[in-house]
């Protein structure tokens, strides 16, 4: 019998296929404008420590996406492995935005 607090299938499918998609999307530009981009307000070791996360993120969402294909979106995802995805993808814009703004210095959040 299945429990009745677990999210419909389909509800599922609808929200959270759309969701892997979009990480997988902007960590693959991110990715990609970190590995033929030297991003100026970044240390080459910073740089290549912020690309590292966003290859493990990559894995991380591609095997979520497995996962979630092998059981018919029958299984949905925790919210404390979804929101470090976020997270880095909010850096990953931040970056970007201020790469293409040709800033040296990205701006803090406080201001």
């Amino acid at each position: 019998m299945r429990d009745s607090n677990l999210p419909e299938p389909e509800l599922l499918k609808t929200v959270l296929q759309p969701l892997l998609d979009d990480f997988q999307y902007w960590f693959g530009r991110s990715r990609n404008l970190l590995e033929t981009e030297t991003i100026p307000f970044l240390s080459p070791e910073e740089q290549s420590a912020f690309l590292t996360r966003i290859k493990q993120a990559q894995q991380e969402v591609n095997t979520a996406k497995m996962l979630f294909a092998a059981t018919d979106g029958q299984v949905g995802i925790e919210m404390a492995t979804l929101m470090p995805w976020h997270h880095l993808l909010n850096e990953c814009w931040k970056v970007a935005m201020h790469f293409r703004m040709g800033k040296t210095q990205p701006q803090s959040e406080e201001t």
